[in-house]
């Protein structure tokens, strides 16, 4: 008895792609789940620094209205000036924000871990809330934004809008420890996990009480726009005190788990506070204002990544 061999269709035979086969390679597996997640941090980080610059260049107001740049126009013009260009395109870059964003929680939908057989059908639901959250936190920012143009810039709430957007950072770093084979840190002892949370918990105080001299300070984002009233100097010293608890709790866990992760942070944080130093004395001039900005989001990630990585050694229960 004889087998006969299949015949294989020809290329010409074989059906053919549709035509958004394309688009879903981009949105399907471990690979383009890993890519978004990284993408999603990165523009979360470049957003607050190009919203920072609005601030710093007085273009706040730039756009005097929303959700129209101006009272007849969704769309900035010439009257407006250097201002209107500056805050209408920070505020184009938020649709690129949500293309990522977007992007990046529709691969999460479709994704599914072949290597946790203790998932259900592969289906991480981590992974969704975290993505979930961040575009969540998109129109929620877009609301914010809008109502510190309404109340021409009140720095409470333009504090409020930096923090949501430092919350952002933090999950796009959960994200990406949750796609990407991110080690954790396995210690012997609680007291080295109680540092790492206080060390997380004091570095979100110092960016809140940063805010908080933001709003007393010069860079209002308008020549016009009204300060909290505070004394500058009392809130930055409070906001120093604050960095130097941050410092000592991420060195002693540190002393504690020897961990690059630790390490990152502690180099962080000892960058920025001489930005902050160097800022103080030399009249918060705008280019260092824009690091220390920059140098807040870094931070902020690399808090949460420590938060995330340190955890307790499971002690197996004897039968």
């Amino acid at each position: 008895m004889t087998t006969q061999t299949p015949v294989r269709p020809t290329p010409d035979e074989r059906p053919a792609a549709p035509p958004w086969a394309p688009l879903l390679r981009v949105v399907t597996g471990p690979v383009a789940l890993r890519r978004w997640a990284v993408a999603a941090l990165a523009i979360n980080i470049l957003i607050v620094v190009t919203g920072g610059l609005v601030r710093l260049t007085a273009s706040g107001l730039g756009c005097p209205t929303w959700p129209r740049c101006s009272e007849n126009s969704f769309v900035s013009h010439p009257e407006l000036g250097v201002h209107g260009a500056i805050e209408f395109g920070n505020r184009l870059l938020t649709f690129v924000l949500v293309a990522v964003v977007a992007l990046t929680w529709i691969t999460a939908l479709r994704f599914r871990d072949a290597t946790r057989a203790d998932v259900r059908d592969g289906r991480r639901r981590d992974v969704r809330w975290l993505a979930g959250g961040l575009l969540l936190g998109i129109p929620a920012q877009i609301v914010i934004g809008g109502i510190s143009v309404l109340t021409h810039l009140n720095p409470w709430v333009v504090g409020l809008h930096f923090v949501v957007s430092m919350a952002l950072v933090g999950l796009a770093v959960g994200l990406v420890r949750s796609t990407w084979a991110t080690p954790v840190v396995r210690v012997d002892r609680q007291v080295t996990v109680v540092f790492a949370r206080v060390a997380f918990a004091a570095m979100v105080a110092a960016v809140w009480l940063g805010t908080v001299v933001t709003g007393s300070g010069p860079h209002a984002g308008d020549l016009n726009a009204v300060r909290n009233g505070l004394d500058g100097g009392v809130v930055a010293h409070v906001h120093a005190a604050a960095v130097w608890v941050t410092i000592a709790f991420t060195l002693a866990t540190l002393v504690l788990c020897r961990s690059r992760a630790v390490v990152l942070l502690l180099a962080v944080e000892v960058l920025q506070a001489v930005l902050g130093l160097a800022q103080y004395h030399l009249g918060v001039p705008v280019g260092l204002v824009a690091l220390h900005l920059l140098g807040a989001s870094i931070s902020v990630a690399a808090a949460t990544n420590v938060l995330l990585a340190v955890r307790r050694r499971r002690v197996p229960v004897a039968a």
